[in-house]
């Protein structure tokens, strides 16, 4: 894979990450705090610090990979989007069955990330 792919995946990935986190916001009364609650989470403010902290970890990965993008960074994304995986899987399962693809969109990044990261530094 030549350098400039490498970048462009690291930018798409970039870009994915810091929109989450600010949709994640924006949505903060809808959709991003519905999946909790449908689930259990029936304490608002429960609802909306984990919101709040599943964005703080998005922004946070998104600059990370855009101004420092090493190896631990991308197995940190790696690990961060595996864990957040496995809490929506048991949460709401039937999420890897939504036509538009919120967890199975996981597997492409999840392969992307593991490649970035066994080719740097």
């Amino acid at each position: 894979m030549a350098h400039t792919e490498a970048r462009w995946l690291r930018y798409s990935l970039v870009f994915v990450w810091l929109a989450t986190a600010m949709v994640s916001v924006q949505e903060l009364q809808g959709q991003s705090r519905a999946p909790l609650v449908a689930s259990g989470v029936t304490d608002v403010r429960v609802a909306n610090a984990l919101v709040w902290a599943g964005a703080a970890v998005d922004a946070v990965l998104g600059l990370l990979l855009l101004v420092w993008p090493v190896r631990r960074v991308y197995g940190l994304a790696l690990l961060a989007m595996l864990g957040m995986t496995v809490v929506a899987t048991l949460l709401q399962p039937v999420l890897w069955l939504h036509p538009l693809g919120p967890l199975t969109k996981n597997v492409p990044i999840a392969v992307v990330l593991w490649i970035l990261m066994r080719r740097s530094q």
